[in-house]
């Protein structure tokens, strides 16, 4: 089974973007070593605590400073942009560094209100994702008879487009158009059960895909103790708390406990919503992430986990790789 590594680019209090932006072309340049198959960054606007909101600019930094690794978004956020202007930097990206480049694709904005009419200009009701998906394939495909728009560069790249969801819309359309479906179970795992279902159920074979390909996300917190790692998870813990409060800031520095620092209610609610997560050392988080993986079947596992500092962060996604790389295929099977 695959494994794969996606990165929100974190500004950790003390430090700033372009400090963010090193530490991930690092972290992405050992990921390649240790055999993730693909790094993926996120599209978020108006966020204090991350890095990597011209998303496109950082997948082509990413590509180049690495060889082999697949690179690309999880995800872009369509309603944001046009798909003839998505088709061209993703075109150009593919044209430039070959088939290592994917373009998962999300619905939702990926920010607040304000900061989506920002963005958008014109803000519209209709849903016109569906459309808009088969509209930007189409621009990636070879040119048809008589078409008079074209994505230069970009037609004929064919890049491997993505559904992302964290809901059942976004299955039933990777599944009626036949592509790959990547859920958000990192942060939002009340689907999860229901998602995997409707997409199998529903998947319908394409010239993409001849069969459902299904990844699942999943935080890990590895450190060489238990409470290492339980000290470096209240950093994220700490950042969900904030944002859903109103408050969202760099992302915090890891405390010892974090009930010191948060209402019982918050932690509650933040640890449902992570609880798609390992968190240990090699040897406790591998039975965590057997039992995920026998519940859901993925055919490929995304690992996230924002962690305060990098040195860290490096450590925690070489023991996931470390264990992801010891399961058998029966054991995935």
């Amino acid at each position: 089974m695959r494994y794969s590594l996606l990165d929100l680019a974190p500004i950790p209090e003390g430090a700033d973007a372009a400090q963010s932006i090193r530490n991930s072309v690092a972290l992405a340049q050992a990921a390649e070593g240790w055999g993730y198959h693909r790094y993926w960054l996120a599209e978020h606007h108006n966020m204090p605590g991350i890095a990597s909101s011209a998303t496109a600019v950082m997948i082509g930094h990413i590509a180049a400073a690495t060889t082999t690794i697949r690179v690309g978004s999880g995800g872009i956020m369509l309603p944001n942009h046009s798909p003839l202007v998505i088709a061209e930097q993703f075109g150009t990206l593919a044209t430039i560094h070959g088939d290592r480049i994917d373009l998962g694709l999300g619905r939702a904005p990926g920010t607040d209100g304000a900061t989506a009419q920002a963005l958008r200009r014109n803000m519209s009701q209709q849903d016109t994702f569906p459309r808009d998906v088969l509209e930007l394939m189409a621009y990636l495909g070879d040119p048809e008879p008589g078409q008079s728009l074209h994505a230069i560069p970009g037609e004929g790249t064919k890049v491997p487009v993505w559904i992302l969801g964290s809901s059942l819309y976004g299955a039933q359309l990777a599944a009626h158009l036949g592509l790959p479906y990547a859920f958000a179970s990192h942060f939002a795992p009340e689907a999860l059960s229901q998602a995997v279902e409707v997409y199998r159920r529903g998947f319908q074979p394409s010239e993409y895909l001849a069969q459902p390909h299904f990844m699942m996300a999943m935080n890990i917190f590895a450190a060489d103790t238990e409470e290492e790692a339980t000290r470096l998870k209240t950093s994220m813990q700490q950042a969900f708390i904030r944002l859903r409060s109103g408050q969202p800031s760099k992302l915090p520095r890891p405390v010892d406990r974090i009930e010191d620092v948060a209402d019982p209610a918050w932690i509650r609610a933040v640890n449902q919503s992570l609880s798609v997560s390992a968190t240990g050392t090699r040897e406790t988080i591998r039975p965590q992430i057997t039992k995920l993986i026998e519940a859901y079947r993925p055919d490929e596992i995304m690992v996230a986990g924002q962690i305060h500092d990098p040195a860290a962060r490096q450590h925690s996604f070489e023991i996931a790789a470390e264990v992801l790389a010891s399961f058998t295929p029966a054991e995935v099977a």
